[in-house]
């Protein structure tokens, strides 16, 4: 089982099925000879410039891409857009793809789980595949990612359950306190808060406390009978000079479709404005739907998180203690760099 981190491509990788890394500049690594040493004398000759101490780390990503994984291995890979996390099994042994514009060293990928909350797996196993290498092997969680992708294709609830079921006790390595990874530990309290401790009706009043630390006036509507709009949001003390935001919540971490986004719009007047808010994300159709549509916005979970942390102090207190957080230094990533 191999973790794959991809900060370039995006929703290629599902649609054409494969696994990629950078250092293009190298070449056909079919062309390059089997040792890591060989791969040293290219990766030292195509990047000049680069320190010697970043080489030998290079060649050994290099080498796990093209030579360790084989065919029928589990690729776990963190999807960047939206922070979820898809899963797949290697059909194929590494190619070359010369006239792609970037990461042309690539393996064929058969998707089996795509756009799985980060909620779907403990903390520990986060911190394993938030690994610093672009790939690197899954080794203490593996069972964990491997609950995930023999589950049925149900709803994102029914995987949780199949992962949560097997999931083995902590082995008790510490794990670095890095940077990233604290941040991204805060990241993962924040929306695994959000999603276990809050029911519906409490997540639409969290979201107008939020708007209203952002600088709107904010309130829920009716719980039912709302027609399909939680909260009200406006600019101004009295609510009655336009423009008016209608916002649509969704206490789940399952991907909205345009169907739901098309209900909000629905609801929307000439000179309203609609917001939906949910803590999964969205498919392709409803941020087409959004990039169409003037006056509408769609939040997900990562971007929720990000206005609870831009936004923390500015929360009422009874929302700060239910979602507990400090500030703290850090050691920077540079150092020794």
């Amino acid at each position: 089982m191999w973790g794959i981190h991809n900060d370039s491509l995006t929703y290629e990788l599902i649609d054409e099925g494969f696994v990629s890394i950078a250092w293009d500049e190298i070449g056909d690594l079919r062309a390059v000879g089997p040792t890591r040493d060989d791969l040293k004398a290219v990766l030292a000759t195509a990047y000049p410039d680069r320190k010697p101490g970043a080489i030998p780390v290079w060649a050994g990503t290099i080498a796990r891409f093209r030579d360790e994984i084989r065919p029928g291995d589990v690729i776990v890979a963190p999807f960047r857009p939206d922070s979820t996390i898809n899963i797949g099994i290697v059909t194929g042994e590494y190619f070359f793809v010369p006239d792609a514009d970037t990461h042309r060293h690539r393996r064929k990928v058969e998707w089996k789980k795509t756009g799985l909350a980060r909620t779907t797996f403990s903390q520990s196993a986060l911190y394993e595949i938030g690994s610093v290498l672009t790939v690197f092997g899954i080794k203490r969680h593996n069972r964990e990612f491997a609950a995930a992708l023999q589950a049925p294709n149900g709803n994102q609830d029914e995987i949780t359950a199949t992962v949560e079921a097997v999931v083995a006790v902590e082995d008790g390595v510490a794990d670095e306190p890095r940077a990233d990874r604290v941040h991204r530990q805060t990241k993962d309290f924040i929306l695994d808060q959000l999603t276990r401790s809050l029911n519906h009706r409490e997540f639409e009043e969290f979201t107008a406390a939020v708007l209203r630390a952002i600088g709107y006036q904010a309130r829920v509507t009716q719980y039912s009978g709302d027609g399909g709009v939680d909260v009200i949001a406006h600019r101004d003390p009295l609510g009655i000079e336009p423009p008016l935001i209608k916002v649509q919540c969704k206490h789940r971490t399952a991907t909205i479709g345009s169907p739901e986004v098309g209900q909000l719009i629905g609801t929307l007047a000439a000179d309203e404005l609609g917001l939906f808010v949910t803590l999964g994300t969205y498919s392709r159709d409803a941020l087409s739907t959004e990039r169409q549509r003037r006056g509408l916005r769609l939040i997900n979970g990562e971007e929720l998180v990000d206005l609870v942390l831009t936004n923390y102090e500015r929360l009422e207190p009874a929302w700060r203690a239910r979602i507990p957080l400090r500030a703290v230094y850090v050691v920077d990533e540079t150092v020794g760099q």
